[in-house]
């Protein structure tokens, strides 16, 4: 049985138009996922006027995790 993946990803917890991706498979979901993340949360380290601690990043990755959602078809 072949599997189908759809992602869900939002910008913020309102956002009206969140990217969605559908994938054949969940190692491919996964890296996209990752991949991703990464380039958020990097994006956000790389333009906040503050110092980000490892604690801060880890805090601004798992926010970016909760706006994920997967389901599968």
């Amino acid at each position: 049985m072949i599997r189908t993946y759809k992602v869900t990803y939002a910008i913020d917890s309102l956002d009206p138009n969140p990217t969605v991706k559908e994938f054949d498979e969940y190692n491919e979901m996964q890296d996209w996922i990752i991949d991703e993340v990464s380039h958020r949360v990097q994006w956000s380290v790389d333009h906040s006027p503050y110092s980000i601690s490892e604690k801060d990043r880890q805090d601004l990755e798992q926010t970016e995790y909760s706006l994920i959602n997967i389901k599968e078809l």
